[in-house]
């Protein structure tokens, strides 16, 4: 038998440059697979979490935390009832001035209740007249106990959303304040506000903390109808493309949301971040397209790694339409322009 040719020696280079690419696409083919099991876990996981945060949200919204808030809105239905006389206030009537008034009442009427109960006085017989405030979206009532209530009421717009309550309470009428019971979401920073402002500038802590409610209700209240899509034009998107929205992830104050759209031929992902609690519009957004693998237009002049594992791409029109507009406007600006700014990215691709 003849024995078996070997190959010109100018050939083996070849050979070995085609094995080892050979051997290198399939280190990438596994690599990509390896990754994507790895995104699945991970979103498993996330999803594990997710469900276990709305399971601790409810259960910190529940049991103590509403006893409490149906006994302070019992009791400031009451007050509200028992009032003679509610007084609007301007901003230039808001002042340390009239908060000084306002602790001096119910200081005074604590201490004429205490007398006329060492008198034995009829409950009937010490009725005085109770004056409420109103200032903006808050109302601020004299309690019984020498504590001052503050309702806050909130809107989106233009309807009445949650109401919320901060009650006060001193000493003496030169002691500090100090809040003593609330209605707020436990994750808004009030122990901290209190630290930082109630003793030094009570009327700065009590304007501040109705900000952030506010800004708390604007955000929250953007993501919801974002995501159930109440909203007219919203819906008109809906009954165009879908349901687009998934993975939708938030924090509690809502300062960071992220969610995904999938539709097109991409997976667009948008991460907003609000920098401080009292904003309602980002601070920083950032979008990303994700060609997808099974995509015809991702162009045939990509390496073999790239088309493996496509690299994201950003989207500067929508990061500006987050950071300009409120989100549910934002969003059907994104999705209306998706097909055009997708189209201009892959021609774009195709001519390099």
């Amino acid at each position: 038998m003849g024995s078996r040719a070997s190959p010109p020696h100018d050939l083996l280079p070849m050979h070995v440059e085609q094995l080892r690419r050979r051997q290198h696409s399939l280190s990438e083919l596994t690599y990509a697979r390896d990754e994507d099991a790895k995104l699945e876990t991970t979103r498993a996981k996330l999803s594990n979490i997710l469900k276990r945060h709305e399971d601790l949200k409810e259960r910190l919204s529940r049991d103590s935390d509403k006893l409490i808030f149906e006994r302070l809105q019992k009791e400031f239905e009451a007050a509200r009832t028992a009032q003679t006389e509610e007084i609007l206030i301007h901003d230039e009537q808001w002042n340390d001035g009239l908060l000084a008034t306002i602790r001096e009442k119910v200081h005074m009427e604590a201490d004429r209740k205490a007398m006329a109960n060492q008198v034995n006085v009829p409950a009937d017989l010490q009725f005085q007249s109770r004056t409420t405030y109103r200032i903006k979206n808050k109302v601020i009532y004299c309690l019984d106990g020498a504590r001052i209530g503050i309702q806050y009421e909130t809107f989106f717009a233009g309807e009445p959303c949650e109401i919320f309550h901060c009650v006060l309470e001193s000493k003496s009428f030169l002691e500090k304040m100090t809040v003593i019971e609330h209605t707020l979401p436990f994750f808004l920073p009030i122990r901290e506000l209190e630290s930082d402002l109630l003793s030094s500038n009570a009327i700065k802590f009590i304007d501040h903390l109705e900000e952030i409610i506010q800004a708390y209700i604007d955000r929250r209240e953007q993501v919801s109808i974002s995501y159930q899509e109440s909203l007219p034009h919203v819906r008109l998107i809906k009954e165009l493309y879908g349901n687009q929205i998934g993975e939708l992830f938030h924090s509690l104050p809502y300062n960071v949301i992220e969610f995904v759209l999938e539709d097109f031929e991409c997976k667009v992902t948008v991460s907003i971040r609000y920098s401080d609690l009292l904003l309602t519009l980002p601070s920083q957004a950032r979008v990303l397209a994700w060609p997808l693998r099974s995509s015809k237009r991702i162009s045939t002049r990509a390496s073999a790694a790239s088309a493996v594992q496509p690299v994201p791409f950003r989207l500067p029109y929508a990061e500006d339409a987050l950071k300009t507009l409120c989100l549910p406007e934002a969003f059907a600006d994104i999705v209306l322009d998706l097909p055009r700014a997708l189209k201009r990215i892959f021609c774009s691709q195709d001519s390099d």
